[in-house]
């Protein structure tokens, strides 16, 4: 047995397989890829990593299936499949995994590849563990993969908490020691037992808070749109493929995109914090909907046209466009008078953060800060965005320098 000491569930015991998966390389490879990706641009503390998030989900895991009572192979099994659960992660989280998707097909959570022939392969099969078995959980497939992947897995409850912790922002804080205490399988599906819809209400809530505050302010996209947009130029090059993005980490990224001329721009402003500004900033109501819907291809046609329209490099006009807002959380279900019924069903708290996230949207066009006038008139006329917008940008208009003033 090891002991480690953490910073949001104190000390932290790790036995078994998942003592022996820790010191693997791919999941010590988690040291170096930021839980927040760029968010650490925005808050100065957020330097927390996948690796200790990893152990997070292990300890709620294990608190869980203490509370289930469920114990032998299964429960090695979920305690393997906790401490691995993100060893599929691209660089700097989640910013780089759709790109990574285009090219191989893959998401962060398919990590069949990874486990069969690897160290973690070797490790799992001594515990006379199936690798298959554990990517399948990993994925969220069968009764127990809900627990680390479904709409009440100990991977939100603790990366709330966590990133709630390490911003210095409270919004996240949820009661996760009651939720795991709560959790029960009623036809092989994991609910909230009775008298906890607050409980779930609650991690609706914490998210809700956390997305504009942390996971979508602006200064998070806008360097996020910029590794995006370096990622795809270092793909390009002969020499790096999008299976070796996959497997790098935040250090290689960055080493990488310094080395290419085709990035080494990129590299210096995301290392400076010398980031691009916000030439538009619209609302979803002020953007069509042939837009809000484009797919990748599209919104780089558009960029181009942008570009074309303001008369600027092409490199210099970046569009950010989200996709239509989602509430995965609000399928969860609890217990109501000894009836399993959907959340979504029996709050009204999830009809009005619905409409929360839809009036969150916004769509960004990017652009360095000496050509964000040109940039947003232009984004305004090529993508016929309703002008008449509150927080369409008119910094074209001198009525200050541009957007970011505004925080």
């Amino acid at each position: 047995m090891k002991t480690i000491k953490d910073s949001v569930h104190d000390h932290i015991q790790v036995e078994g397989v998942a003592r022996d998966l820790l010191d693997t390389p791919a999941v010590q490879r988690l040291r170096h890829i930021k839980q927040l990706g760029t968010a650490r641009l925005v808050y100065p503390s957020a330097n927390h990593t996948r690796f200790e998030h990893s152990l997070g989900v292990y300890h709620l895991a294990c608190q869980a299936l203490d509370n289930l009572g469920i114990e032998g192979v299964q429960a090695e099994r979920m305690r393997a499949a906790a401490i691995l659960h993100d060893v599929g992660h691209s660089p700097y989280s989640h910013t780089v995994e759709e790109l990574v998707y285009r090219h191989t097909g893959k998401y962060h959570d398919d990590v069949a590849d990874l486990l069969v022939d690897s160290t973690v392969g070797g490790v799992l099969r001594d515990h006379d563990l199936d690798p298959d078995a554990i990517a399948g959980l990993i994925a969220g497939e069968g009764e127990l993969g809900q627990l680390v992947s479904g709409e009440l897995d100990v991977d939100r409850m603790d990366y709330l908490v966590r990133d709630a912790h390490h911003t210095g922002v409270p919004y996240g804080t949820i009661d996760h020691e009651r939720l795991v205490h709560e959790l029960t399988f009623i036809d092989g599906e994991l609910v909230l037992a009775e008298g906890n819809v607050q409980t779930a209400e609650s991690l609706l809530v914490a998210r809700a808070l956390m997305n504009p505050t942390v996971y979508t302010h602006h200064v998070t996209r806008i360097s996020k749109a910029m590794v995006q947009r370096a990622s795809e130029r270092l793909l390009d090059a002969p020499d790096v493929t999008a299976d070796d993005l996959r497997r790098m980490d935040d250090h290689d990224l960055l080493v990488a995109l310094r080395t290419n001329p085709d990035t080494t721009e990129y590299a210096r402003r995301l290392s400076q914090r010398d980031l691009y500004k916000r030439a538009v900033w619209a609302e979803m109501d002020d953007v069509p909907d042939e837009v809000v819907d484009a797919d990748h291809e599209t919104i780089r046609e558009f960029e181009r046209d942008v570009a074309a329209d303001a008369g600027v490099d092409p490199e210099h006009v970046v569009l950010d466009v989200p996709g239509r807002p989602g509430m995965k959380e609000s399928s969860s279900r609890v217990i109501v008078n000894g009836e399993v019924r959907p959340l979504a069903r029996q709050s009204t708290l999830v009809r009005a953060l619905q409409q929360v996230q839809h009036d969150q949207w916004r769509l960004g066009a990017y652009a360095p800060a000496d050509e964000t006038g040109a940039v947003g008139a232009a984004t305004e006329r090529v993508l016929g965005l309703d002008t008449e917008g509150a927080l369409v940008s008119k910094v074209r208009t001198g009525q200050r320098t541009t957007l970011d003033d505004f925080e």
